[in-house]
């Protein structure tokens, strides 16, 4: 039987820093503090899995450069006992990296991102024969130059990628990176149909459908599940999940709706928002891989990101699945969800 989750796409070397505000051009900042960290989907996912104490084996897929971040990254799946036998080393780009700026005071982030050896990964890097898993996970669409290709068929590279995962027998799910640009209407709906699990936040799920998500800058609840439902009529086979600060959405293709509120993290807790997104989809993930439920999918989803929230980078503040759970208990729900 197939067991365990290989996730590909984006592996990122993130150098954060935290600032008392972010500037205009020419104007000066004050650091409080930095550190290096792991990023980027397929990163964040794995490392959170571990610490979420995952009961299945993990793999990683992508490229890295030959060198010291390189090093850096495969050293550490090791460490932590994720396969790296389809994470490759490449001397024709450096590995990725990015500069997140965190305001102490907001967790807002700004991102100053060098693409690197990610720009390469193309189809002939996915090996699915060689692969047991249960799951194979990508991130990000839109930040995978190779894969985001459109071709004459009307399938982008990652289309075809996912489709051959399908045929392998995969359950797949796909996350998207929040870019600024109108590329969302024709290079994710190609993919959709070779989707069985959709993460995408509020402003994504909008660039998708051409579907209002907000009142004003607030995420509107039922907004968001017109978007959802939509994306399903659009090819996604189970579920589409849209998250936002303040909670998530979860749509399946027979109907069902869930609404999650998120954790009530008192301000002076959160420490930052680094991989917020990927704690949930990696919380979210592992119920699924399990057979959990939605609803418990999704809590699951929601805790594991309420935890990412009590260190600056992406993966330090994740708990065990146990502890993130507990934490609703602790603090409880935000209102007016």
């Amino acid at each position: 039987m197939r067991n365990g989750i290989l996730v590909g796409g984006n592996w990122i070397i993130d150098q954060v820093k935290i600032i008392d505000t972010f500037p205009e051009e020419e104007k000066l900042v004050t650091i409080f503090s930095e550190c290096l960290s792991n990023g980027g989907s397929a990163y964040n996912i794995l490392k959170d899995l571990v610490k979420l104490q995952a009961d299945f084996p993990l793999s990683g897929l992508g490229l890295v450069g030959d060198d010291e971040r390189g090093e850096y990254i495969i050293n550490e799946c090791e460490e932590l006992e994720i396969d790296t036998t389809q994470l490759r080393k490449i001397l024709s780009a450096y590995t990725s990296y990015t500069d997140v700026m965190t305001v102490k005071s907001s967790g807002k982030r700004t991102f100053f991102h060098q693409r690197g050896a990610n720009a390469l990964l193309d189809i002939d890097h996915f090996d699915f024969s060689i692969s047991n898993a249960k799951m194979f996970h990508l991130g990000y669409l839109l930040l995978l130059d190779k894969l985001d290709t459109l071709e004459s068929d009307g399938l982008t590279r990652a289309a075809k990628v996912l489709k051959r995962a399908k045929s392998f027998g995969f359950i797949t799910s796909v996350d998207v990176v929040s870019e600024d640009s109108d590329r969302f209407s024709s290079l994710i709906p190609p993919a959709l149909p070779y989707i069985d699990y959709l993460f995408v936040n509020e402003y994504e799920a909008r660039m998708i459908t051409g579907i209002a998500t907000s009142i004003g800058s607030e995420p509107n609840r039922a907004y968001c599940q017109q978007a959802a439902l939509k994306i399903i009529e659009m090819g996604v086979k189970r579920w589409v999940v849209v998250h936002f600060p303040s909670g998530a959405i979860a749509v399946s293709s027979t109907s069902q709706v869930i609404f999650q509120p998120s954790i009530n993290i008192p301000e002076e807790m959160v420490v930052g928002a680094v991989g917020a997104g990927d704690a949930f989809a990696a919380g979210v993930l592992l119920g699924v891989h399990n057979e959990q439920s939605m609803e418990k999918s999704l809590k699951l989803g929601i805790c594991a990101a309420a935890s990412s929230l009590f260190a600056s980078t992406s993966s330090d503040g994740i708990l065990t699945s146990t502890e993130c759970l507990f934490l609703a208990n602790r603090f409880g729900y935000r209102s007016g969800f």
